[in-house]
């Protein structure tokens, strides 16, 4: 018998969906080891009002860090706290999200504890007593599977891989004040700039709007807009990477082996032509549509729907039909 850990990522004192598929993730992988799944959260004061609702997700107990200095993501910190808490207690892994905290504090966990770590998994199970991880590999061209022979393994899953699963578990909350000494930390965040207008993390989306060079020009992403509105409140906005080093994009939207790695439900790529790059961050995704004036582009070959033609004649057609569609539900 022995436990799972699942630590879950807040942000401005909410915990985000794909912390909540790391605790899916932990119960599930805890059942199969006869344990029950725990959970850290780490932050600033109140952060255990909003963990609380990670039971729903399957946390038996839900043990809550709560320190002026945690409000705000800092690696020194998080992983002090993160690895007191796991020498403190019998585990047979820790998962955490591989969002971009994720794989900061990740590795960090992994070498303070001298163990091994599995990176952006899509599947774990027992396999002979032992974990087991499969992972995408070269691109996502091929699979992984990884035996995981330590206590604890440390995993991180890509995000909207694992379902978030109603277990109505106990989800009893513990709050902490962890013992830690800010003044020796090397690293402090001075500002933090957020999405425009609130606008949801392309790594968390269920469905992304991604633009490439296609597009011409900065002034045309209102018809990618326009598209991601009639879609819904779980779309976002990606870019390429040739998108983002133009300027036209920030960043945070890029998609790809230099980007963010996404898995969303609904993948559309508008005028990207697919360089490796590019589809080593995307083609994990359930369905991609593309579309492109190039019937030989390489997106094709990876979409589960391809149009081929003019991307600005063809998507406000399309934000047109899907306004509809949503309408009439």
């Amino acid at each position: 018998m022995a436990d799972v850990l699942a630590f879950a990522e807040q942000r401005e004192g909410q915990i985000g969906g794909a912390s909540r598929e790391a605790v899916s993730a932990a119960a599930r992988l805890a059942g199969e080891l006869a344990g029950s799944a725990r959970v850290l959260a780490i932050g600033g004061v109140g952060l255990s009002a909003a963990a609380g609702a990670l039971g729903a997700a399957g946390a038996a107990s839900i043990a809550v860090a709560e320190h002026e200095s945690l409000t705000e993501y800092n690696p020194e910190g998080y992983a002090q706290v993160l690895a007191h808490q796991v020498r403190s207690l019998d585990l047979a892994a820790v998962i955490l999200p591989a969002t971009t905290l994720g794989k900061d504090l990740a590795p960090r966990i992994a070498a303070m504890l001298d163990v091994p770590l599995a990176s952006d998994a899509t599947g774990i199970e027992v396999e002979d007593g032992q974990l087991a991880v499969l992972k995408p590999i070269y691109s996502g061209k091929a699979f992984a599977h990884l035996s995981i022979d330590a206590s604890p393994a440390i995993i991180t899953i890509r995000p909207n891989v694992f379902p978030v699963e109603q277990f109505g578990a106990a989800g009893e909350v513990t709050t902490f004040t962890p013992e830690i000494d800010p003044s020796t930390w090397r690293v402090r965040v001075l500002e933090r700039k957020g999405a425009e207008d609130g606008a949801l993390d392309v790594a968390e989306a269920t469905t992304i709007v991604s633009g490439g060079r296609g597009m011409k020009a900065p002034e045309n992403w209102g018809l990618l807009e326009s598209l991601r509105s009639a879609l819904g409140p779980g779309a976002a906005l990606g870019a390429s990477r040739a998108v983002v080093d133009a300027g036209w994009r920030p960043h945070g939207e890029q998609v790809g082996q230099t980007g963010k790695t996404v898995a969303p439900k609904l993948y559309f790529a508008v005028g990207i032509s697919g360089a490796i790059q590019h589809l080593a961050g995307m083609r994990t995704s359930q369905t991609i549509v593309a579309v492109n004036k190039d019937a030989d582009a390489p997106i094709f070959g990876v979409a589960d729907y391809g149009i081929v033609g003019d991307l600005f004649e063809i998507l406000p057609r399309l934000a047109e039909e899907v306004a509809a569609l949503k309408s009439a539900d």
